[in-house]
């Protein structure tokens, strides 16, 4: 853990419990875990988890929830947050003292360009900061900005885990990402977000790996697309047979990616 985040949590703890992670979550600060998931709007019931782990709800909250996954080879714990660049730094700041080997972020992402099919799996090479919540959490005063700053992940990291998923049969695609505070207004500046040159659009990886980097844990964002701005399909009215091939490549490959990267060695 670097020393800023320290100074973060310092200040975190000083004014709360520091047992943030069990009163929040219920997870117990025994157990080493495997591999931490955050994952905005998806429960492990959302991803039928419960095929491959034993799953135990431990908290439920109005927009967090805090679960515990076992088999017989791994220990995860999982979070369900509600989404943007600020829920999720606050969550992972919760965590921070619990004793895990990965993170992994798991969530859907729209696409800026049309080349990028519903149901594709995108790993970041890149996210652009959209949110004022990381100049919180890297400058020394909020009255400096951390907008449009380019985040890049442990391309090392990424790399290992686009090769185990081709080796498990998942092509996990790069792109660039644009990180949005509104879904309803990014639709109003779409012209502007593409100028960037981003492939994608989501609200929290930006966060997801500025926080990695302090807390120096290996990170994986897997993304998948669930709509696509420039070939008009939406986020919300998808036909059946859409909807249909949306849920069958997110049951597929999440669960499996997830265990894949949390066995890494």
């Amino acid at each position: 853990m670097k020393e800023r985040m320290k100074l973060i949590l310092d200040a975190f703890y000083g004014h709360n419990s520091p047992d943030m992670a069990s009163r929040v979550f219920g997870f117990a600060a025994g157990i080493a875990y495997d591999a931490l998931v955050i994952a905005p709007s998806y429960s492990p019931y959302h991803l039928q988890m419960e095929r491959f782990f034993n799953v135990t709800t431990l908290r439920e909250g109005a927009y967090h929830c805090g679960y515990y996954l076992e088999n017989a080879d791994l220990k995860l714990a999982w979070i369900k947050s509600a989404a943007s660049a600020g829920n999720l730094i606050d969550h992972l700041a919760s965590c921070a003292a619990l004793s895990f080997k990965k993170l992994i972020f798991i969530g859907a992402v729209g696409a800026l360009k049309a080349e990028f099919r519903l149901g594709d799996i995108c790993t970041p090479s890149y996210s652009l900061s959209g949110s004022q919540a990381d100049a919180f959490l890297i400058r020394d005063s909020i009255r400096e900005t951390a907008l449009f700053e380019k985040v890049e992940p442990d391309k090392a990291f990424t790399d290992a885990v686009i090769a185990l998923g081709k080796a498990r049969g998942h092509d996990i695609r790069r792109a660039g990402v644009f990180c949005t505070p509104s879904i309803a207004l990014e639709y109003l500046h779409l012209d502007e977000i593409r100028t960037s040159g981003a492939d994608l659009i989501e609200m929290e990886t930006a966060s997801f790996y500025l926080m990695a980097e302090l807390l120096e844990i290996p990170a994986i964002a897997l993304l998948v697309i669930s709509d696509n701005s420039a070939s008009g399909v939406p986020l919300v009215g998808r036909t059946e047979q859409q909807q249909e091939y949306f849920n069958e490549r997110k049951l597929t490959v999440f669960p499996d990616m997830i265990m894949a990267v949390a066995g890494m060695r």
